[in-house]
């Protein structure tokens, strides 16, 4: 990784109920298609999981997250 190499962030929301696999295929398709990666998660005590993604800004060209 280059040093201060400058990010765009998107958060998203994974409600409740969502299993595991389905939760992990969606990060998935998003890294795929839109270069995202996964910068933080956090696992809430209803089950919501907040989730932030990150990509380099030069890959801005690249599609949103789809929520």
């Amino acid at each position: 990784m280059e040093a201060g190499a400058d990010y765009e962030f998107a958060p998203l929301r994974i409600p409740p109920g969502t299993s595991r696999s389905a939760a992990a295929t969606m990060l998935s398709l998003q890294a795929d298609t839109g270069g995202w990666e996964l910068a933080r998660l956090q696992l809430h005590p209803d089950g919501t999981r907040r989730v932030i993604l990150r990509r380099r800004s030069r890959l801005s060209y690249l599609p949103g997250p789809v929520t």
